[in-house]
């Protein structure tokens, strides 16, 4: 996940008694967290090297013991609240590709709609095309689905676009695609995004 709401309130209510470095643990360690969407290494040394506090191990483990729980296979650090935001969020990128293709096939069966030619740019076949580079094939799936859906066609001028704008807002591709399928969003503008927070490919949000 490249992305997830930061309530903030909720946050501070959870988080007042901790001091300034237990409360930058705790928040590294939800970005780890939320953007490899898995639980965290079991391994201390390991956790604090990833979230850039390996000298600084002791609050690493005092934030893990107090807002996560060890697996009990001894594998990894789990959250309850990290686990069902992620599982929702996969959800959504899920049910928009399913919505996607099935709106595809009724248009299929309907009656085929011919690719056209245009001097400005080449059209790209839907159906066929290749994720670009740095586009997983899930999220490449689920924005062809969701272009299908809104009778918009891909083309090499559409992803150039795109692909300028993430870098203006400090997106990945793959992040920008994903955004605008769960936002069912047409295109992708950084102005869209940068007016509601910083976006960094870790960007914070609050979960407990």
């Amino acid at each position: 996940m490249h992305y997830y709401q930061f309530n903030i309130g909720d946050y501070i209510s959870h988080t007042r008694h901790l001091s300034l470095l237990e409360d930058i643990a705790y928040r590294r360690l939800l970005d780890e967290y939320y953007l490899h969407e898995r639980p965290l290494n079991s391994g201390l040394t390991s956790v604090a090297r990833q979230i850039g506090m390996l000298e600084h191990q002791e609050v690493v483990a005092f934030v893990l013991q107090l807002f996560f729980m060890l697996k009990e296979d001894g594998s990894g650090w789990t959250n309850a609240r990290c686990d069902r935001e992620i599982e929702q969020y996969r959800a959504r990128l899920s049910n928009a590709s399913k919505a996607g293709k099935a709106s595809a096939e009724r248009r299929l069966n309907a009656s085929p709609t011919p690719v056209q030619l245009n001097k400005k740019h080449k059209p790209i076949n839907n159906n066929r095309v290749a994720a670009p580079d740095g586009v997983s094939p899930k999220v490449w799936e689920s924005f062809v689905d969701a272009r299908k859906a809104k009778k918009a066609p891909i083309t090499e001028l559409v992803i150039a676009d795109i692909k300028k704008q993430a870098a203006l807002a400090g997106w990945t591709l793959d992040a920008a695609l994903a955004e605008t399928v769960i936002r069912g969003w047409r295109s992708f503008k950084a102005e869209w995004v940068t007016k509601a927070a910083p976006v960094t490919g870790n960007r914070l949000a609050g979960a407990i």
